[in-house]
């Protein structure tokens, strides 16, 4: 009994979290250079680029954007008002969103808790007909949503250019994240 009752509080938890990322209310507008087109001559040379819609008042957002910089990213984080439409203007279907959205300036999307390894091994040889990568919802154990020693495995999704995904990486253990 006392482990529903931790599973379910847990749920409600993690729904109260992703609400607050996805309407939280602040005063920075979104970044309206979002088609630039910069392109790095050298992926060793150069620091990878992204920019990265989140809320303000989402703690694990800014510890993801700590995990992308603390290896090898330069991140512009921007808070934003309006998530949802992020999320829309970049094609990021219902079921495949989370809490922040990271945009390349090659226009590749990365949608929530990918961990940077991945996300540069995507920049460095983008699959055939790819736009991004997505981690759904907020697995518990991934960049940014570390709590103690917990884990929760889960799937990194490969967003293809016509609308569909498929798996691109399965994080089964917290040490594959890094």
């Amino acid at each position: 009994m006392k482990r529903n009752a931790f599973f379910g509080s847990l749920a409600v938890a993690a729904l109260l979290v992703l609400t607050a990322c996805a309407k939280a209310d602040h005063d920075h507008p979104a970044d309206n250079d979002n088609g630039r087109d910069k392109t790095t001559t050298s992926a060793a040379a150069a620091p990878l680029e992204l920019t990265t819609y989140k809320s303000a008042t989402c703690g694990c957002c800014k510890l993801w954007v700590e995990h992308a910089g603390g290896n090898g990213f330069e991140v512009d984080a921007q808070d934003v008002d309006d998530l949802n439409g992020i999320k829309e203007k970049y094609g990021i279907a219902p079921a495949l969103q989370s809490c922040h959205t990271s945009v390349s300036p090659s226009g590749y999307v990365f949608e929530g808790h990918v961990p940077a390894k991945l996300i540069r091994q995507f920049l460095q040889n983008p699959p055939a007909n790819a736009r991004g990568l997505a981690v759904p919802a907020m697995p518990l154990g991934s960049p940014g949503m570390e709590v103690g020693d917990r884990f929760t495995p889960y799937k990194v999704l490969l967003l293809h250019s016509d609308g569909s995904h498929s798996v691109y990486a399965s994080i089964d253990q917290f040490e594959q994240q890094h």
